[in-house]
């Protein structure tokens, strides 16, 4: 919904994968892929933090503060051009590496024309995004739940398949930072 509400923006998206929350920097990775050709007009320091925790370049394990100060330096300047939003999906997944820029990122946005949007599945204990501010999204309705359903599923559907859903979309909650 961010995303298609945000007419005249441009969308950075990063989405969590179970199966990646053990490699540092992966959702970062995905995140700041595209904007790879600005990086060499970081800061020194920053440009080479960047460039070993993405593995451009070779050299000792990224400080993760120079990292932090590289991506928000990065989207600040991205955001200048074009008004930036980053939705951050799946969040519960995001590698802790990852997760700690982001927040850190987030936690420092004062007049950028910018704004990151963290959605977690279930709320739980995401301890690099304490402080943020929180909307917690609810389950749907069992009719509003069948009328979205029915708008993007061609075709008839078995009734016990409808069901499930419907169920599993009335107990589900958002959390949205």
């Amino acid at each position: 919904y961010v995303g298609a509400s945000a007419s005249g923006y441009r969308i950075a998206r990063s989405a969590g994968v179970e199966s990646e929350r053990e490699l540092a920097f992966a959702c970062l990775h995905q995140l700041c892929a595209p904007m790879l050709p600005h990086v060499a007009h970081l800061p020194g320091p920053q440009r080479d933090a960047l460039g070993v925790a993405f593995g451009l370049t070779a050299g000792t394990a990224a400080d993760r503060f120079l990292v932090g100060l590289a991506v928000l330096t990065l989207l600040s300047r991205i955001a200048e051009e074009r008004p930036l939003v980053c939705l951050v999906d799946d969040a519960q997944w995001h590698d802790r590496a990852s997760a700690q820029v982001l927040a850190f990122v987030a936690r420092r946005l004062l007049a950028e024309p910018m704004a990151l949007v963290f959605a977690v599945r279930e709320p739980g204990e995401e301890l690099e995004l304490g402080n943020l501010p929180v909307m917690v999204v609810g389950g749907l309705n069992d009719s509003d739940a069948r009328a979205l359903l029915d708008s993007v599923v061609p075709g008839r559907l078995d009734e016990q398949v409808r069901d499930r859903i419907v169920a599993e979309s009335s107990t589900r909650t958002r959390r949205t930072t």
